[in-house]
């Protein structure tokens, strides 16, 4: 017998409340930078990444989830940059999943969100390409910082606090109380590939 997550309510408490205030510009700036730092260190690990991102440089990417968003540029260097807002995107992502709580147990669960894609299909290809082959080796950048058996040693203990939490919430959670991921996302090719 599946038992149901014990704080299930949460999700449809959550769709019911008032729109989430908008929080300070100044902090949306600052997690939008971040986002990017990381994103340019993840990608400066893999050539084939950046290499792969040059064909699309100066393509504009809108990431959305619900009223959050950000643009990203793609750099001469086949990094992002920040883009500005005004700008038309060459291609649109938006996470469906409304529900925080929802979002939050598909991503414990290991499954992706589904994503409405609009947009230029070749740019799409090469970000799916990057959500399949890109993973940020943190073991390796806390190496560099405490040496390599202490970097090991956390990144071990990480792992296995994560699983349990995935295991928890997999017991947890009745597979029919929540909505089957979706296989394959929702096309739109608003443009044609030049």
């Amino acid at each position: 017998m599946a038992t149901q997550f014990p704080f299930s309510f949460l999700s449809d408490v959550l769709a019911r409340m008032a729109p989430v205030p908008q929080p300070p510009q100044w902090l949306v700036d600052e997690v939008q930078h971040r986002t990017v730092l990381l994103l340019n260190h993840v990608l400066g690990q893999e050539p084939a990444a950046t290499e792969r991102l040059l064909r699309q440089r100066g393509r504009v990417v809108r990431v959305q989830w619900r009223h959050f968003f950000m643009a990203l540029q793609v750099t001469p260097a086949g990094l992002f940059d920040l883009a500005c807002e005004s700008i038309t995107p060459d291609l649109r992502l938006e996470v469906t999943q409304d529900s925080p709580l929802d979002l939050a147990q598909m991503v414990l669960r290991g499954e992706r969100p589904a994503v409405r894609i609009d947009g230029d299909v070749q740019f799409a290809g090469d970000i799916q390409w990057l959500a399949d082959n890109l993973r940020w080796d943190i073991e390796e950048d806390l190496a560099r910082l405490m040496g390599d058996v202490p970097a090991h040693a956390l990144t071990q203990a990480a792992q296995r606090a994560a699983q349990a939490l995935r295991q928890f919430v997999g017991s947890r959670v009745n597979p029919t109380d929540s909505p089957a991921p979706s296989a394959a996302p929702v096309w739109s090719d608003e443009r044609t590939i030049p």
